[in-house]
């Protein structure tokens, strides 16, 4: 499955640019996961391909478990998804499911390095591996 995130944010501190460089590292062994940083919400239209499952990252008061979120990625792999986007920073109306990490409000940054930590976590948990080494 290949998990493409889009920020609509032209840069992003370093410390989160090396950490979401490490869990996708880690994610390798599982899927193909990339970060897109893009300047605008055009920029994203034209990057969005029409088979990709869109889900926009939004705070509220019901964040999804890891274990559920786990139950998520399991499903769309069952089920033939193959692209699946997380947006980040921006109200995107074509979006096909609205999703929550945190109930908080946090800078794209930090809440796209939360995503991939999540992502790597879900997938141990679908795999059966523990999550510390």
């Amino acid at each position: 499955m290949k998990l493409d995130t889009y920020i609509v944010q032209n840069k992003l501190e370093k410390f989160y640019l090396a950490a979401i460089k490490e869990y996708e590292k880690r994610l390798t062994r599982y899927s193909k996961a990339q970060l897109h940083l893009l300047k605008n919400r055009e920029q994203l239209s034209a990057k969005l391909s029409g088979n990709s499952f869109t889900l926009l990252l939004t705070p509220s008061e019901h964040p999804i478990s890891s274990g559920s979120f786990a139950d998520k990625i399991n499903t769309w792999g069952i089920s033939g998804t193959s692209q699946v986007a997380f947006i980040i920073g921006t109200d995107f109306p074509q979006t096909h499911e609205r999703l929550t990490l945190s109930q908080r409000d946090m800078e794209p940054g930090l809440q796209a390095t939360i995503l991939f930590e999540q992502l790597y976590r879900a997938y141990r948990i679908i795999h059966n591996h523990p999550y510390h080494k």
